[in-house]
């Protein structure tokens, strides 16, 4: 499904995720949500903060069908979206999929602060202090 946007940060950051996302459905334009399907499928009703320790501890990991399922779904939530939004402070993860994103030619949005400017951040097209100044221009 294509949508005209996809939010990538931080699980943790998830609250401020889930704003943004938020505020671009209101704006009446369609986004990709990582945060509809829960980290962890057994403890779904955990904070994301427990999902992810679970995730990350779990002895198999990479042989998990729902973590490759998690994987391959996001990836078309990549693939499907127009422009992709980074939400700082965001992970390791986050800065992968906006790796992938420049080279799927995406429009790319940095939201937040950079602590330590980097070159490759060159590779977004906007730059917003905030969600609601970013939110002010759509």
């Amino acid at each position: 499904m294509h949508t005209d946007y996809m939010v990538i940060g931080r699980t943790r950051n998830a609250e401020n995720i889930q704003r943004l996302v938020d505020g671009i459905k209101a704006k009446g334009y369609s986004c990709y949500n990582f945060l509809d399907i829960p980290a962890t499928p057994d403890t779904p009703d955990l904070s994301w903060e427990e999902q992810m320790n679970i995730a990350e501890s779990d002895p198999d990991f990479w042989n998990s069908s729902y973590y490759r399922e998690t994987f391959e779904r996001d990836m078309s939530g990549l693939k499907n979206a127009h422009t992709i939004i980074m939400l700082l402070p965001a992970g390791l993860a986050a800065h992968m999929e906006s790796g992938v994103a420049f080279g799927l030619n995406k429009k790319l949005i940095l939201i937040g602060e950079v602590e330590k400017p980097e070159t490759l951040y060159l590779m977004f097209h906007e730059r917003y202090s905030g969600i609601s100044s970013f939110l002010e221009t759509i």
